[in-house]
């Protein structure tokens, strides 16, 4: 009875074995490579699939996932003999489990080997301030080249991004020196810019403050002139309306002389011809006043009466 129990018990755990071997569960977003004899039958999805036992062997499991795969930094010589170091990263997906299977021995390994290449193609063609500025033209060229050339290994490279580019250590020094140069340039400049427009804007208040201080002046000698004017009128219709003699008309003109000729600009005074006639028209009523005065005291003698008028005429 003992060979027979042990014949049993290897039987049921053959059949164990086998049913573990027919029954395949593939979970979501994986999919798995099928070959019989070493040929490829089939690719199992995601769920419960079913295989011949001790014939059917699973290849390969991939993941249908979207992967993330950072590369070292690799360096590269820009247009201008620099040398770089690039760090990128590849965001790819397997689309077609056979191909990635099949047309490529490792794909990661593919990737990486033709990231650098086209890296150094696209770096090649530019000098180092192009490559430091222009991350996304990189990108698009890098991920081009990538998508065309892993598309028959059933891979997708869905983004290319440049982590860092690190020019050397002698060029990043002379760069912030630029760098720092140019902020001073411009600081100059604005500082520049800003005393300009200050002396512009002094001149402006100084010359809109002139030119109300000569508006200003230029009313008030108006008012003053005005004023004056109406002075003059008014002494003049005073006077008119007086009916004043000749006499009191020379008096007042020697009166106002003096004034004509007050004032520090007036170095040369000219006599006017009419103080002549002023003269003999004062000397006249003056007289007449004294042989009034000399008729009321002296007794009204004569003969003195015309030395008083000789002598203003001959002085």
């Amino acid at each position: 009875m003992e060979p027979v129990i042990i014949v049993l018990i290897i039987l049921v755990v053959l059949v164990f074995i086998a049913l573990i071997k027919t029954i395949q569960v593939i979970p979501q977003a994986s999919a798995a490579i099928v070959e019989r004899f070493g040929r490829y039958t089939r690719t199992l999805n995601a769920g419960l699939n079913i295989v011949v036992p001790f014939i059917d062997t699973i290849r390969n499991r991939i993941d249908l996932r979207e992967q993330v795969v950072p590369f070292p930094p690799q360096p590269v010589i820009t247009q201008d003999n620099l040398v770089v170091n690039i760090d990128t990263v590849i965001y790819y997906q397997v689309t077609d489990a056979r191909a990635a299977t099949y047309e490529v021995a490792s794909y990661i390994q593919a990737i990486e080997q033709l990231t650098v290449t086209t890296l150094r193609n696209i770096i090649g063609g530019m000098d180092l301030e192009r490559t430091l500025t222009s991350r996304e033209e990189i990108n698009a060229a890098l991920r081009g080249v990538l998508d065309e050339a892993t598309g028959k290994w059933g891979i997708r490279v869905n983004r290319v991004e440049l982590k860092a580019i690190e020019p050397p250590t002698s060029i990043q020094d002379s760069m912030e020196k630029q760098m720092r140069a140019d902020r001073d340039k411009r600081a100059a400049i604005l500082t520049a810019e800003g005393t300009r427009q200050a002396a512009i804007l002094t001149a402006e208040g100084e010359k809109q403050s002139q030119i109300l201080r000569a508006e200003g002046e230029a009313k008030a000698a108006a008012l003053r002139a005005e004023g004056e004017a109406q002075a003059v009128r008014t002494v003049f219709e005073a006077i008119h309306a007086g009916d004043p003699d000749q006499k009191l008309l020379s008096y007042q003109y020697l009166q106002m002389l003096p004034k004509i000729a007050e004032g520090d600009a007036n170095k040369l005074w000219i006599v006017p011809s009419e103080i002549g006639d002023a003269l003999k028209g004062l000397s006249g009523a003056m007289g007449n006043f004294g042989a009034m005065g000399g008729g009321s005291g002296n007794g009204g003698s004569d003969k003195k009466i015309p030395e008083r008028r000789e002598k203003p005429s001959i002085d």
